[in-house]
């Protein structure tokens, strides 16, 4: 078969690329270098998200940069690729694929587009189903992996990282918190409004520390595990930490103005704060796997959190954030931690 160019990347090896975005930069430079008149082009693909509905990529020919838009689920519309094509040029819109393998390529160019230029790239829709539902797949994988594991988790995942008792060992920052009288909490009132009240304790602290660059390990009934990575200094890691709880307690503390207008108590919480070393792989069954972390750092962090209540205090940070962070804290002294060996100093926010 006699194919143009662009028609044999798309057969032969636009299944390789690996990102939507170089997809759609590499099948632009093809389609030019075919005298096509193009000025950009767009690319969008639905993907299963809690948040994000669609994914959409533009790419402008005159500098070859590619920029992503997302459209978040329950917008009224989303036209970022038709808008985008518009402001460049003369559009033509396409489909391509059925169902939830169905994309939208568009085009822009810098004139008109003749009716054998139109068929040209009717051609190349037709021929980009293929590589464009191996795409799809791999961004709704990459979503789903990403809400459910967390994106450092499900980057380890996807690189193959499936063996069960594999794993790393990396310094960080780790947080634990929960939230104080949950137990009470469900057993009074009605599960909606048990979840209502988690989701939205959830939504503040997790969007606090992903703010800050860190990673929510696990949800533990009404409590939450998570890590900043010590990727330079242990003092970045540890000040991020501290400024993600400080974010936490405002967003919770306008969440019980709401609650209280509503007629709800507050829901109380305590957090606490580690430096230190963690296990971090696939730890379960042989054919059931968690990625997770263990360790001492993560045993100390989770009894440090118990202290909070006996010491009155909603925040509590250990020596080893303390010595590294350059947030000034407040020293409570040493206590002894349940099945820790050495006491353990203990810190505190001068408001917490």
């Amino acid at each position: 078969m006699d194919l143009s160019a662009p028609l044999a990347w798309l057969v032969d090896e636009a299944s390789a690329s690996q990102e939507p975005d170089r997809f759609l930069s590499d099948l632009g430079r093809q389609l030019v270098a075919d005298g096509l008149p193009l000025s950009g082009g767009a690319l969008t693909l639905a993907v299963p998200h809690p948040i994000i509905a669609r994914r959409t990529w533009l790419w402008r020919a005159e500098t070859g940069v590619v920029i992503e838009s997302l459209g978040f689920a329950g917008a009224v519309s989303d036209r970022a690729g038709e808008e985008w094509l518009a402001g460049l040029g003369p559009p033509l819109q396409q489909s391509t694929g059925s169902g939830n393998e169905r994309a939208s390529l568009g085009w822009a160019g810098t004139r008109p587009f003749g009716p054998e230029e139109t068929a040209r790239l009717g051609d190349v829709a037709r021929f980009a189903v293929a590589p464009l539902a191996v795409l799809a797949e791999r961004a709704a994988l990459t979503a789903l992996l990403d809400a459910y594991l967390g994106r450092r988790s499900a980057a380890r995942v996807r690189a193959g990282a499936l063996t069960r008792g594999t794993g790393e060992t990396i310094r960080a920052a780790l947080l634990y918190a929960d939230l104080r009288n949950f137990t009470a909490l469900s057993e009074t009132s009605e599960p909606a409004v048990v979840i209502a009240a988690l989701d939205a304790w959830f939504d503040r602290l997790a969007g606090a520390i992903h703010a800050f660059g860190g990673e929510v390990l696990k949800f533990i009934g009404d409590g939450v595990l998570a890590i900043f990575p010590v990727s330079g200094s242990p003092s970045e890691a540890c000040d991020a930490a501290l400024r993600a709880v400080t974010a936490a307690r405002a967003g919770m503390a306008h969440l019980d103005q709401a609650r209280q207008a509503e007629g709800l108590p507050p829901l109380s919480f305590g957090v606490a704060l580690h430096l230190g070393d963690i296990l971090w792989g696939n730890i379960g069954a042989a054919d059931r796997l968690d990625f997770t972390a263990i360790g001492p750092a993560v045993n100390l962090v989770s009894r440090l959190e118990g202290l909070c209540r006996p010491l009155g205090c909603s925040v509590l940070i250990s020596g080893a954030v303390a010595e590294a962070a350059s947030t000034p804290l407040l020293p409570l002294g040493e206590h002894p931690l349940r099945g820790i060996a050495a006491p353990c100093a203990v810190f505190t926010l001068p408001d917490a």
